[in-house]
Order: C-alpha cells, then sequence, then structure tokens
C-alpha cells in the first residue's frame, strides 16, 4: 500500500496543471475523501499554481450548488414538536402531574378530552404560523397532544407507530393514499401503518385536533 501512495504522489507531481486539474484528484480532495497523501499534493498545489487554486474553488462552488438543489427539507412538523416536547418536559420539571388521556378510538368524543382542552395554557401563540403543537399526555408507548395546523401537514409514512386525529374545531381533509376523508368537529381516524398520508385544511381557522401517535 505505501508502494502503491508513493506511486500516486510521483504521477501527481509529473503532471501539469491541466493533469492533475483532469485526474479528478481535486474533487476527492473537496469532498474530504483524499488520502493523506494526495491531500498533502493537492494543498502544496494550490499554494503553487492560481489555475489550480481557481480549478478547486469552481468544484466548491459546483458541489454546493448540487447540495442545496438537492437538499431536502425536514417536515414542518418536526420543529413544533421538538419545542412541544421541550415545553412539556419544562413543566413536569415546574410540578405539572402527568397526565393520561384516554386512547383515540371509533367512539371518541370532544367531552372525552375537555379537561385538557379547556387549561388555560391550550392556547395559539401570537406567532402561530402554519402548525403548533401542545403535548397534554406521554408514556413510552404513548405522545398525545393538542395540534393547530392552518394549512396543512406534510405527507408522512409511519413505519412504526399509529397516528390518530380527533377533530376539535375546524374542517380538514385526510388523504391516507388514494382515499380522501372528509373531517369535522367530533370525527375521528386511525392512520395505518406504511401509508402515505397527508392533511389540507378546508376551513377558514385553523384546524385544531387531538393528536395521538402510538408505538406499534
Amino acid at each position: 500500500m505505501i508502494g502503491f501512495n508513493t506511486a500516486i504522489q510521483s504521477t501527481f507531481l509529473r503532471m501539469n496543471s491541466k493533469e492533475f486539474i483532469d485526474s479528478g484528484i481535486l474533487e476527492l480532495y473537496v469532498m474530504g475523501i483524499a488520502t493523506t497523501r494526495q491531500a498533502d499534493e493537492v494543498e502544496k498545489m494550490l499554494v503553487e499554481s492560481d489555475e489550480i487554486r481557481s480549478a478547486a474553488n469552481d468544484i466548491q462552488k459546483t458541489l454546493e450548488t448540487y447540495a442545496q438543489a438537492h437538499a431536502i427539507a425536514p417536515a414542518s412538523t418536526i420543529k413544533p414538536f421538538l419545542l412541544a416536547t421541550i415545553d412539556y418536559s419544562e413543566r413536569i420539571k415546574n410540578g405539572e402531574e402527568p397526565s393520561f388521556p384516554p386512547v383515540i378510538n371509533e367512539t371518541s368524543k370532544i367531552i372525552d378530552y375537555t379537561q385538557w382542552i379547556n387549561r388555560n395554557d391550550m392556547i395559539l401563540p401570537d406567532n402561530f404560523k402554519d402548525f403548533h403543537a401542545k403535548i397534554i399526555g406521554y408514556t413510552p408507548k404513548i405522545v398525545t397532544a393538542i395540534v393547530w395546523i392552518r394549512n396543512m401537514a406534510p405527507h408522512e409514512v409511519h413505519d412504526d407507530e399509529f397516528e390518530k386525529f380527533l377533530i376539535l374545531e375546524g374542517t380538514c381533509d385526510i388523504t391516507i393514499g388514494d382515499k380522501v376523508h372528509k373531517m369535522a368537529s367530533g370525527d375521528s381516524l386511525s392512520i395505518p401503518l406504511h401509508i402515505d398520508h397527508f392533511v389540507t385544511v378546508t376551513s377558514d381557522i385553523p384546524c385544531k385536533v387531538i393528536l395521538q401517535r402510538i408505538a406499534a
């Protein structure tokens, strides 16, 4: 292996600038996957050659442009749920007693969740934009939250947890696969595993729901 790397280094030393640029070593260097010997040689050439330095900068810009064009934005629900988890942890730390809302099923009614819905702290903040959540119950198996959705909740597929909805206020369409479920206050729905689904709000007001995620 040492002999092979030495041969590579010797080959690079005999290259002119164009051959060095065309060799592919600059791409390896910019991506951070060049060997130590290759990186040392590139850094030496970057100091000595304006042409090679310019080529390396061009490669860097090209890779950055590609990464930005193909970046996958995180779901818009991730940050609100992270903040809701932090909020719930702080509430428990400050003395709130854990509670255990009932599991949503086909007979669930809004009145079943009155004690949580009517709490003074279960309200929308003034800076609400698209999605807001307040956790009202947590166990290692079940998370229950009150959620407000202004326009939509993005496409999701759950492989390890069931998702259940009970609509409190407003209306929405919940699309599961190719089937659209038109939901209004008092309606409940369970999302099966492994099927793409999303929510589209159809009312003028945000759709307010009890949302449960239950480990499969």
